[in-house]
């Protein structure tokens, strides 16, 4: 270690440098996009007394996960790129892996248990607002939000007990652990595949509790006597699967895949996918498609135009 230069910064060298204005412009589309569509999902869960319910309440933990989410590194892409500068300290590169895995993570639990609570909806409906209660709820969100940010602090500490040396490039638009590992020095990364392992074991589980969930929710399904009844619980089911589905596959190239010596252009791909898909198509799920969501939406725009504005 006595000939090596340690790292005391990064260089994020996103997408294509020949493209960075269209780039940094169609970023803050994609941000500002993301971040109306889910202050409209936060306004009419609020706002909304009929939306006061634990599927709501859970939707609307999620939403503020998004904003969080996307606001992590969206904005640090945008303006490297209008500035044509790629630079990011360890700190603030560490401080970003910080909260990233918390917010997803924190995703991944509250994800979970919105499964339960459609299984319980659709499986125990006659004790659902025994089981689900208001003290349930606000526990599931707060543990959720714990158990995330207590894995962020975990795994970003434990990359960043790792010293970094040689090359500082970083071939993604944000700090991601497959490239810290490719440029870390250490001989032994015992810390971080112990927080790795950690984290995989939580995804697990929550995967085996989700895919449970849904084994009996399909189950009582198909048991219900008329083609209306199954699409209508359907219907409030499958946008949750769709958005888990997504949140996972992309995730596992972020944080899971083995890192390589140059990331190929799909693994690029999808990590721009893992960063602005989930926070823009959970609100287009959730509401496009939810006749209860609409009726909130129809209302407000009453309210706020003094007359009924048409809406799909």
């Amino acid at each position: 270690m006595a000939n090596v230069t340690l790292v005391t910064g990064f260089l994020l060298l996103g997408l294509s440098s020949a493209q960075e204005l269209l780039y940094g412009g169609l970023s803050l589309l994609i941000y500002g996009a993301a971040l109306a569509s889910n202050l409209l999902i936060l306004t009419l869960t609020t706002m909304e007394p009929q939306l006061q319910t634990p599927m709501y309440f859970f939707l609307k933990n999620l939403s503020v996960l998004d904003v969080f989410l996307v606001s992590v590194t969206i904005p640090k892409f945008a303006v490297n790129s209008l500035t044509h500068t790629n630079s990011i300290s360890v700190l603030g590169c560490a401080f970003q892996l910080l909260l990233m895995t918390s917010f997803s993570a924190g995703e991944i639990f509250v994800l979970t248990a919105m499964s339960y609570d459609r299984y319980v909806a659709i499986c125990r409906p006659l004790h659902y607002e025994a089981i689900m209660n208001d003290g349930a709820c606000v526990w599931g969100a707060g543990i959720s939000w714990a158990m995330g940010g207590l894995f962020g602090a975990v795994y970003a500490a434990g990359t960043f007990s790792m010293p970094f040396c040689g090359s500082k490039v970083i071939p993604q638009f944000f700090c991601d652990v497959p490239s810290l590992l490719r440029i870390s020095c250490s001989e032994t990364l015992k810390i971080v595949y112990a927080s790795l392992g950690i984290g995989i074991c939580l995804a697990t589980v929550c995967f085996v509790c989700i895919v449970t969930s849904y084994i009996y929710i399909f189950s009582a399904v198909l048991k219900i006597p008329t083609t209306n009844g199954q699409s209508k619980a359907f219907s409030t089911c499958l946008p949750h699967l769709i958005v888990f589905t997504v949140f996972i596959i992309t995730a596992y190239f972020v944080y899971l895949k083995p890192p390589s010596n140059i990331p190929s252009a799909v693994d690029r791909l999808l990590s721009v996918l893992y960063m602005v898909v989930p926070p823009i198509l959970n609100p287009v799920t959730y509401s496009l498609r939810n006749n209860d969501m609409q009726r909130a939406l129809r209302k407000l725009l009453r309210n706020t135009y003094g007359q009924e504005v048409p809406f799909m």
